[in-house]
């Protein structure tokens, strides 16, 4: 029976010693690892601490964050990741002003057209010609055929009848 205990003792202290001796990859192995993940976007930075990855500064998009974190996992002996890094905010897109899709000869016709009725403004509102005001329904309707007449394409007609 000591032997027995003396035995399992002994399995016991030799167990251990071999977990104790499992090889630790130092933090410095894993920051040189760690820092070629992301040495293709100049403005992050990683930094290890006791087998921990700390992920900062900016991504110029979520995927190539992603891509860094997915990464920095796969190395061997990194124990988490812990995400500090923010994604650059798109730059607002400046609205470019088209010139208007209505030719300015097309819009002057209609202009034409309803000159009799001085109520009646022709604009172009979203690239499309577009009369506004007010008008009585018999002007409406001559308005609508002397326009029409013209041929001119589509014509928005937005003007209030009374």
């Amino acid at each position: 029976m000591k032997k027995t205990i003396t035995m399992a003792a002994l399995a016991i202290a030799v167990s251990f010693a071999s977990v104790s001796c499992k090889k630790k990859v130092s933090d410095a192995d894993l920051q040189t690892q760690a820092t070629t993940v992301v040495t293709s976007t100049p403005t992050a930075t990683v930094e290890i601490k006791e087998g921990v990855a700390h992920l900062s500064g900016t991504f110029p998009d979520q995927a190539s964050k992603d891509a860094a974190i997915t990464q920095l996992k796969a190395i061997k002996g990194v124990k988490d990741v812990h995400d500090m890094a923010k994604v650059e905010a798109p730059l607002a897109s400046t609205p470019i002003e088209n010139a208007s899709m209505v030719d300015p000869a097309v819009q002057q016709k209609v202009k034409d057209a309803v000159k009799d009725f001085p109520t009646v403004n022709v604009e172009v509102v979203n690239n499309e010609l577009t009369l506004t005001g007010n008008v009585s329904s018999t002007q409406a309707r001559k308005i609508k055929e002397s326009v029409d007449a013209l041929k001119v394409g589509k014509v928005n007609f937005n003007y209030t009848v009374k």
